[in-house]
């Protein structure tokens, strides 16, 4: 299954002693197929360097790019459909762009997302992703 980790979620799916951290072993055995675009990658390097340091985000980032796992998606339409934060439409547009099954989020701005037909996106809450692949 094609996924699209927001980077809040990717954060928190990352430590051992994560609850969700059943979320990065699937990708890193390649249970599902995560999908990124370069805006994406680019915001987890910068999170992930403002939260750890320089050489953890490096490795993290290093690790998705060079996964078999990982699809590098490049959405050629942007369909601004999140008004609220606009800095959350490339999640949506790379999810769009590679038929990703879900967003997964905890971030409400994506609640609109539900009310839209078309593009039809599926968000997910890590939570309830968490518990899907658990199964």
């Amino acid at each position: 299954m094609k996924i699209v980790l927001d980077t809040n979620c990717l954060i928190q799916s990352i430590p051992r002693q994560s609850r969700y951290r059943p979320v990065w072993d699937s990708l890193v055995r390649g249970e599902h197929v995560l999908c990124v675009s370069t805006e994406i990658l680019e915001e987890y390097v910068e999170i992930l360097q403002r939260l750890t340091d320089y050489d953890t985000a490096e490795l993290i980032v290093k690790t998705i790019v060079n996964s078999p796992f990982v699809e590098l998606i490049t959405p050629y339409y942007h369909f601004e459909m999140i008004k609220a934060d606009p800095d959350d439409n490339k999640f949506v547009d790379c999810a769009i762009a590679a038929g990703a099954r879900y967003v997964v989020t905890n971030d409400r701005h994506y609640d609109v997302l539900r009310q839209t037909p078309f593009p039809y996106v599926d968000v997910i809450s890590l939570d309830d992703f968490t518990a899907l692949i658990q199964r």
